[in-house]
This record gives C-alpha cells, structure tokens and sequence, in this order.
C-alpha cells in the first residue's frame, strides 16, 4: 500500500515505515492531506478531489536538524567587490507509521 500525500504544500510518494526529509516543521502534529491511496490487495486506487476525506496518515517525528553548509560567494570583477556569505538549511525528518482509510472525523 502506498499513497500521496501533501505536507507543507509539497507532494511526497510515501510507503509504511518510509522515512521522509520535509522542511522544518515545529509541532507535534503534522496536517497531512492525501492526494491518492493505492492498496495492492485488491488494486484498489482511491483518489481524492483534491483531497480524500475520512482518510488519515499517522506519522512520527524523528528529529529536527540542519543541512550541511553551502557557501555563497558573490564577485565583481575589477570592482574590489566580493562578498561571502553561509547557509544551512533547517529540516525535519518524519516517519509513516500507519496509512489509514475509513477514519471518522471526532
């Protein structure tokens, strides 16, 4: 069973026990629309308009770190201009642990 799923406005092709890199998210619990669920069962293919309803992914945050370091250099030539400058872009890493169909909305 697979699905896509939509998380911060980006898609992802997600499986059970799949570990996912995202942008950084604060929080403990992540909104997590799904766009589609193939099952391989019965090939059955549930797909949403935009969303599927009634329908939920649980996930678990593994950890909250930064990327390596990309250096930025900005040059002119023959204008004595040069500036340097660093970037680390935060993220987050998730984990699907369960994709759920049927569930109902307390």
């Amino acid at each position: 069973m697979y699905a896509i799923i939509n998380i911060l406005n980006k898609q992802y092709h997600v499986k059970i026990g799949q570990y996912i890199k995202i942008e950084k998210y604060i929080g403990k619990f992540i909104n997590i629309k799904i766009l589609l669920i193939y099952s391989n069962n019965n090939n059955n293919i549930n797909i949403g308009y935009p969303y599927i309803n009634n329908n939920y992914v649980i996930t678990e945050i593994i950890f909250n770190k930064k990327e390596k370091k990309i250096k930025i250099i900005k040059f002119h030539r023959r204008k004595h201009h040069m500036k340097c400058q660093g970037h680390r872009q935060n993220f987050t890493i998730i984990k699907i642990n369960k994709l759920n169909n049927n569930f109902i909305n307390c």
